[in-house]
């Protein structure tokens, strides 16, 4: 596989800025997400927080799992929180009222948060340049209120809201493109990790966070609970999300595609699929169906880093 993403381990701090003590179900992949973002962001940083799973679990009162600067927003205002940060933290630098200093300003909210109720606050944030970074944590429904659909959830997947049954095949639309939504608004640096690969994500976080103006990180955070999976497969499955190609690892800055990982030969979906009761309920042409549009999806984005590279 061909490795474009390149973070030095020894370099990963030992700190722990999500502290344990947390929660968070067993086999959690976006506690795990959260974690290693917080490694990557260091201490130097402000936190917006959106309404969800992440929030409710590290944050009973009288407990906090954050040790860095945090504040909890609603699931719709969280990039406009954001905003509204780098714009204070800019005007008191101005004004002399603190020292000129770098100060990451970050925004974090799942999949609910980023692509269906926050995506006006988020929009908004892109299109007038501010200088911050968005997490998107994606577990691909709206995990902390009981696991309904969201505009991220996988064609075919059993949710709530979904339900897979005689007259229901589960979800009936096809997940959300959020990184190209991003990448529309032309900000300098878009891209997509999984806790899977901790080095990738660690150095695509930091990344983001040292880009002047608007950037996108959107983590792919396997959940056990949701997707019917063993809580000890979390990593394996992350894994086999690239592997077939459902969920590639990629970089869009400024405009130009660059994959981090791009296997020999993506391996089937099912190899994905099977480890998940969500999906157990699908027949052989709904999976047939869902190949062809992960493999067509692929080849573009592919085609896009060839084109990039050259």
């Amino acid at each position: 596989m061909e490795k474009y993403a390149v973070y030095v381990p020894k370099l990963v701090t030992k700190k722990e800025n999500f502290a344990p003590g947390h929660r968070a179900c067993i086999g959690c992949g976006e506690a795990l997400a959260v974690r290693l973002a917080c490694k990557a962001l260091g201490q130097n940083v402000i936190v917006a927080n959106a309404t969800g799973c992440m929030e409710i679990v590290s944050s009973q009162l009288p407990f906090t799992s954050w040790r860095v600067p945090w504040i909890h927003t609603l699931f719709e205002n969280t990039a406009a929180v954001a905003s509204g940060v780098e714009s204070a933290l800019k005007m008191l630098m101005k004004k002399g009222r603190i020292a000129q200093q770098d100060i990451a300003v970050v925004a974090m909210a799942g999949d609910g948060g980023t692509s269906d109720i926050g995506l006006q606050a988020l929009s908004g944030a892109m299109e007038r340049g501010h200088n911050f970074l968005y997490l998107c944590f994606d577990n691909e429904a709206y995990m902390n209120t009981g696991i309904q659909r969201s505009s991220a959830t996988p064609f075919g997947a059993s949710t709530t809201t979904s339900p897979a049954g005689k007259m229901s095949m589960g979800q009936f639309t096809w997940k959300k493109n959020m990184p190209a939504i991003a990448a529309a608004h032309n900000i300098p640096y878009v891209a997509t990790a999984c806790p899977s690969y901790p080095f990738d994500l660690l150095a695509k976080v930091e990344k983001g966070a040292k880009t002047p103006g608007p950037a996108y990180v959107h983590i792919l955070s396997v959940c056990p609970t949701g997707w019917r999976c063993a809580t000890d497969l979390s990593i394996k499955i992350g894994r086999l999300a690239v592997e077939t190609g459902i969920f590639p690892l990629y970089e869009i800055e400024n405009g130009r595609y660059k994959l981090s990982l791009d296997p020999p030969k993506l391996r089937p979906v099912t190899d994905y699929m099977k480890l998940q009761g969500r999906f157990r309920h699908l027949s052989e042409d709904l999976i047939a169906k869902i190949q062809k549009r992960v493999s067509a999806e692929y080849a573009e984005i592919k085609e896009k880093a060839v084109a990039d590279k050259e």
